[in-house]
């Protein structure tokens, strides 16, 4: 998909971080503070000694968890929940490729990125809670090991800013190959943890396979970062416009409606095959668009993290959606 190539921002200086982590502690967390996270539990289930529920085994299932006793009284094979322990493990698998700098609006994907990675981070971490990452830009360029400070929460969000940017030449760009991360992330993350894939999942095909195999050991939550005119195309008139990894360029009449049909058309046609390789990988969605409130967005991902613990099927928080409305309550995975 082509979209319009910004000149890529400056990295932000080191102050501009503090504020921004200050503001979202004071004006997101106060308000979000003991809804993601209790005091002594966490929002996952998994690994824990406390038995919290029971459910149909999935083919993603881990065949330890079988209950055999329940299994042979239903004849269908079904699988214990356990409360986790107040230890969490998090860990950012960050897309902050090309694509990620593009924003229609006031906010690029890589801003949303940032304070939603932050603030999150920040949540974790108040606990006492480790929280890594992996950041990849054409490549996988860093390993952050996982660490519970404040500090180690801003240095995060400083790499974000900083990473390397390649600008894309006319057609000899390297586009993204989120495989690579996925597969990256298979090696380097052991212990058992909620690991969140933080992308606008533009990617060459194939990564779908690499997700699945992260969700057998991992809770897997797949963080979608969008822009609405990736969906559907104003009326500009005529403009070039370029892909921001590949640098290709198109020459299009945006005034033509035919053309606009088209457009979103094949923008339906790219959603719906998305939202069936993530469910299909086993990974719960939390779309965030670069139009978000951020609180909304939170609260979103707070009612993810319930829900996931009474589906049977990956769950997904369109972005459009608010928990607790009537929408939300028709929703389904």
């Amino acid at each position: 998909m082509t979209t319009h190539a910004p000149s890529p921002p400056e990295p932000a200086p080191p102050l501009a971080d503090e504020a921004l982590l200050r503001r979202l502690e004071w004006t997101v967390l106060r308000r979000l503070d003991g809804l993601l996270q209790g005091d002594y539990r966490t929002l996952m289930r998994g690994a824990g000694i406390d038995l919290a529920d029971l459910r149909e085994y999935q083919h993603h299932d881990d065949v330890r968890h079988i209950d055999w006793n329940v299994t042979a009284r239903l004849h269908t094979p079904y699988v214990r929940q356990f409360t986790e322990d107040r230890e969490l493990g998090a860990w950012f698998l960050l897309d902050l490729s090309g694509s990620v700098d593009f924003g229609s609006g006031e906010r690029t994907k890589l801003a949303v990125s940032t304070a939603f990675v932050g603030l999150l981070a920040r949540v974790i971490t108040r606990h006492g809670n480790r929280v890594g990452a992996m950041l990849y830009g054409t490549q996988v360029d860093s390993v952050l090991p996982p660490r519970h400070s404040r500090t180690h929460v801003l240095h995060l969000m400083r790499s974000m800013r900083a990473r390397p940017r390649q600008r894309a030449t006319q057609g000899g760009g390297q586009p993204t190959s989120l495989t690579d991360l996925l597969r990256a992330a298979d090696g380097v993350i052991r212990q058992r943890s909620l690991v969140l894939v933080v992308s606008d999942f533009i990617s060459l095909p194939g990564w779908e396979d690499a997700l699945a195999r992260l969700t057998q050991r991992h809770d897997v939550v797949a963080v979608r970062l969008l822009d609405p005119l990736e969906m559907a195309l104003p009326e500009f008139g005529l403009v070039t416009v370029e892909d921001a990894e590949t640098g290709e360029q198109l020459f299009i009449d945006t005034a033509d409606p035919a053309f606009r049909q088209r457009y979103a058309a094949e923008a339906e046609a790219r959603e719906a095959a998305l939202r069936g390789g993530l469910a299909r990988a086993g990974a719960d969605t939390l779309e965030l668009s670069t139009d978000d409130d951020l609180l909304d967005a939170m609260l979103r991902f707070a009612a993810l993290r319930r829900q996931r613990g009474r589906l049977k099927v990956p769950a997904r928080w369109p972005a459009h959606l608010r928990p607790g409305g009537d929408q939300a309550q028709r929703m389904s995975a």
